[in-house]
């Protein structure tokens, strides 16, 4: 694999989702995440997506898990879909060896070319648990800013992790288009 090869992207099939959790999970939860800086290793166990998740987001009208990817490799990611009024960001991966390699920049920049032009979205919008500093200060400096709306962490519902701490919230960021 040439490191000079240019990231190709394409919507992923149903024949991709296992592939796409174990890119999420390795990205977010485990040991194996930790040689990445997005790790929620420290705040959840248990999964971070499943199979019936991204199978859900591909048929979903108005949606897509977008891959990027390099000769024929997946090296991230990410949800894109219409939600409720405005482009929606999610489920953002990148193989944690790949962190900080300015793939993450490309992957985003390409979600929201797809909100816009593919979508007609005016405005992009993610939720980012609110004790994720480093994070959220990442999205901050490609131009999301944090509205000062709080939703709730879904304690006791497995599906999205098995929180370690009691104060986890979602913050929601935006970003016009």
């Amino acid at each position: 694999m040439s490191w000079l090869s240019p990231l190709t992207f394409r919507a992923a099939v149903p024949a991709d989702a296992e592939t796409v959790v174990g890119l999420v999970e390795s990205a977010y939860r485990g040991e194996a995440s930790r040689t990445g800086w997005t790790t929620e290793a420290d705040l959840l166990d248990g999964r971070r997506t499943g199979v019936d998740d991204v199978l859900a987001s591909i048929a979903q009208p108005q949606s897509q898990v977008m891959l990027a990817e390099r000769d024929g490799r997946l090296l991230a990611c990410a949800h894109v879909a219409v939600d409720d009024g405005a482009g929606y960001f999610g489920m953002f991966s990148v193989v944690p060896g790949l962190q900080r390699a300015g793939v993450g920049k490309q992957v985003l920049a390409e979600a929201e070319r797809i909100a816009r032009d593919v979508y007609g979205q005016r405005t992009m919008r993610m939720t980012v648990i609110d004790v994720r500093d480093e994070l959220i200060a990442y999205y901050e400096r490609r131009g999301y800013r944090r509205t000062g709306i709080k939703k709730p962490f879904p304690y006791g519902d497995a599906r999205f992790g098995l929180p370690k701490r009691d104060d986890l919230r979602f913050e929601v960021l935006e970003k016009s288009l």
